[in-house]
Parts: structure tokens; sequence; C-alpha cells
């Protein structure tokens, strides 16, 4: 039984020898896939950033997806957290093969949270917030342990990097500090966004694509701030505000911590895009939310 790989797949294949690899040996990862859990495929192979989505259906006839991912750090313990959460808030994991990166998923709609209003969809994380950020799992990596590492890569930068360095100063200060607390540690998703949220039939809204640690909540609201970005380009500072008090008061979380969150996440961004040497609407994204967030 052959799927084919949609352009999206292939042209993973241009980003290094490892995802060529990846990319190559797909096919036939599928097909096992497919054998080992008698599954048959039921619709058009879709794709995102790093992985394979094929939708199912199971011997029992149920509708589900296939997902199977590129072997990177970040997606390591999807299930783990997947299975933790039981479907309470998140979509369903109904079966999965870790070391071949593969999970059988419950199938959702195709309508995530980009189809309503912005502070209508803050609403709706900042209450999946309370689902999913459960007590740490032992098996995860601590947000502890990235930050220290990220913020090397911030001391590093020479003063001529194109971040205003009282940014960088802030961030490694605020970073250090907050690492140091690790009692308020909760499963956090630390992808959590509008396109990363769709509806379902068993719930209004499930999240999808987790890259799980054990962290503080308030590192969760960034990825908010930063997409649907056109809504807000006219007036940054005030959609960028209005998004970040939404989630707090929603949330229930402390302002102060959250903030220096958003300025720290942002600005480990903006090092990652001079690094990469990215878009440079992205780099001006990055400081422009860290700024907002405290003028």
């Amino acid at each position: 039984m052959s799927v084919e790989l949609p352009a999206g797949v292939q042209a993973m294949a241009a980003r290094g020898p490892e995802w060529r690899n990846w990319v190559d040996r797909l096919p036939t990862l599928v097909r096992d896939l497919l054998s080992q859990w008698d599954l048959r495929p039921d619709g058009v192979a879709m794709h995102g950033n790093c992985s394979l989505v094929l939708p199912v259906r199971t011997p029992e006839g149920v509708s589900a997806v296939l997902k199977v991912g590129f072997p990177d750090e970040e997606s390591e313990h999807e299930h783990l957290a997947l299975r933790r959460w039981a479907g309470d808030g998140a979509v369903s994991l109904l079966s999965a093969d870790p070391h071949r990166r593969a999970l059988l998923l419950e199938r959702l709609g195709a309508a995530d949270l980009g189809s309503i209003p912005d502070d209508e969809a803050c609403q709706v994380v900042a209450d999946l917030y309370r689902r999913i950020h459960v007590p740490p799992l032992p098996q995860l990596r601590s947000l502890s342990s990235y930050i220290s590492r990220w913020n090397a890569g911030l001391t590093a930068l020479p003063r001529s990097a194109s971040i205003p360095h009282r940014l960088v100063e802030q961030a490694i200060a605020l970073g250090r500090d907050l690492s140091l607390d690790r009692a308020a540690d909760r499963v956090l998703h630390t992808d959590l966004h509008y396109a990363n949220v769709l509806a379902g039939q068993r719930q209004p809204w499930a999240v999808i694509d987790p890259k799980p640690v054990n962290g503080d909540p308030h590192y969760e609201i960034a990825p908010m701030l930063w997409n649907r970005w056109d809504e807000i380009a006219a007036d940054v500072r005030d959609g960028v505000r209005r998004r970040f008090w939404t989630l707090v008061d929603a949330a229930g979380f402390d302002e102060d911590r959250a903030r220096d969150w958003v300025i720290v996440r942002m600005v480990h961004n903006a090092m990652w895009a001079v690094q990469e040497q990215a878009d440079p609407a992205w780099l001006t994204k990055c400081i422009a939310v860290a700024k907002a967030v405290q003028d």
C-alpha cells in the first residue's frame, strides 16, 4: 500500500542530510505502520512543519489520523504528554510507537482558533491551560535546563548584534532568576497558539502538537502574542497588550511573571533570528513584542 507524500514533505529534504534521510524512509515507514496497526488510508496526506499526517480508519472503522514526525528533540516526548492528558483538553492518543515517532490520534475537525476573534481565542486557550498544566512528568526535560543553554547563547552575542543590548541583558537576568524557582513547574505544551487548537466533536477545542517540557505555566503565553500578526500590525502595542491581558486575567496568571517570561522568550527568539540570519521581519516582530509588554 503506497501513500503519496505531499509536496511540502518532499521539500523538507532540502533542510539537510538528516531530513533527506527521513523523507526517503517515510514511504516505507508509513506502509509498515499501516500494517502494524491494521489501518487503511481515508484521505489525502497532509503535513505540518516537521511531520506527515494521514487520515486513516481503524479496523473498527473509527476515523483517526496517523502522525509520523521527524525525530527531533522537541517531539521526543509528545506521546507522554498526550497520554498524561488523556484527551482532557487535548487530542486523544489511541496508540504510539515512540521509537518511530508515530502516533495514532483521534481525528479532529479542520477548524482551528484562527476561525474566531483573537480575544475569544485567548479565552479558550486560557481555559485549556488549566486542563493541560498538570503536575510534572519525570521523563520530560526541564524548561530551566533549556533556559540555561539559551542564556549562554545570549551571553555570547556581540554587542553589535541587531538586538537592543538592554533587552539582551534583561532577558539574561530574568531567565536566570525565573529558572531558579521550580516549585510551580507543570507540564507545558510550549507551542500553544491558534493553529495548534482544533475543533472537535468530543469537546469543543483540543490542543495538538505539544513540544512538552516541565516548567512555569507563565512561559506559555508568548506564541499567542506573535501569531495572527497581521491582525495587530497596525497597532502592535495595543494588540499585544490586549491579548496579554486577556490571557493573564482569564488564566489567573501573575502579571509580572507572565511579562518577564514573554521578554525572555522573545529575546531568545530574536537571538535565533540573528544566528540563523532569518527574515528581518521576524527579528523585528520579536523585539516589538518584548517591548510592547513592558512599555
